[in-house]
């Protein structure tokens, strides 16, 4: 029965694959070291999932005004989305700009992820729904690399969601984890593999469950997809993945220059996604 004895040292060593498998996955936190300068905001605690609250700023607009959940992508933070706040602002749009959990200023959990980030989201839009200065009926949200399949998947399971504008998103998690892998030099098989299903085990959701290229199938709002023509983390295929997945001719493709961290440098097109917004959030 000699054998026996090699039960609790495979267990032991699939613990600590475990941990490093969380560990290497985790967020990196970053901090804001800078504030909407020059617009009627205030920080803001929006209460969260599991007991949690997530760190906030909110600039509110004239009252009856729609409003935005803004929320950053993996590792960043409100203060990464700041190009977006004073424009939108200035065209009638009240903004809460969220810090997710695990990032920012926002409380921590046991682990950061796309579903989560979706939790998030919800969790933003029920605050804004909430304030006299938001019109609860005209609600969109604009969200960035994971923010932005977070926002998709929202927007897939809710009927109340007017408007999306997906920053840099990515077509499937395991499609984006595979190009960490090859990065990182792990192998596929078997240990990517592993990591694959164990992260699937762990966030309580298969890939293709919440990958926009799905998600975006689901959707009944109209959508904008924005994308970097020089983005090498998501390269632009993805984007058009996403799009012709769709079901709907409410759904709108916008590529333009520019490279994943600056989101395509979409405030030189902010018109546009002024104008689809508008579009969408024109009172019924």
């Amino acid at each position: 029965m000699s054998w026996l004895w090699g039960i609790p040292l495979v267990a032991g060593g699939l613990g600590a694959l475990n941990f490093a498998i969380r560990r290497g996955l985790a967020a990196p936190r970053v901090i804001e070291s800078a504030e909407p300068e020059g617009l009627p905001w205030h920080p803001v605690r929006v209460p969260a999932a599991n007991d949690k609250s997530l760190f906030g700023w909110f600039i509110p607009a004239a009252p009856g005004s729609p409003a935005l959940v803004v929320m950053h992508g993996w590792g960043g933070n409100a203060e990464m989305m700041l190009p977006l706040a004073a424009p939108l602002h200035a065209v009638g749009y009240s903004l809460l700009l969220l810090d997710a959990r695990c990032h920012g200023q926002s409380d921590g959990d046991s682990f950061a992820s796309l579903p989560r980030f979706a939790e998030d989201i919800e969790a933003g839009l029920a605050w804004l729904a909430a304030q006299p200065e938001v019109d609860p009926q005209r609600l969109g949200i604009v969200g960035h690399s994971v923010g932005a399949g977070a926002a998709l998947l929202v927007a897939a399971r809710r009927d109340d969601v007017r408007a999306v504008i997906s920053l840099a998103a990515f077509a499937h998690p395991a499609a984006m984890m595979r190009r960490w892998m090859s990065g990182m030099h792990i192998p596929y098989w078997p240990l990517g593999a592993y990591i694959l299903a164990y992260v699937q085990r762990v966030i309580g959701h298969r890939f293709d469950a919440i990958a926009p290229c799905n998600t975006i199938a689901r959707i009944n709002c109209p959508v904008l997809l924005v994308h970097g023509l020089e983005d090498d983390t998501v390269p632009v295929d993805e984007a058009r993945e996403i799009y012709a997945a769709r079901n709907s001719d409410a759904v709108e493709l916008l590529l333009v220059p520019g490279s994943h961290d600056d989101y395509g440098d979409v405030t030189r097109h902010l018109a546009q996604l002024g104008h689809f917004l508008d579009r969408c959030m024109a009172s019924r």
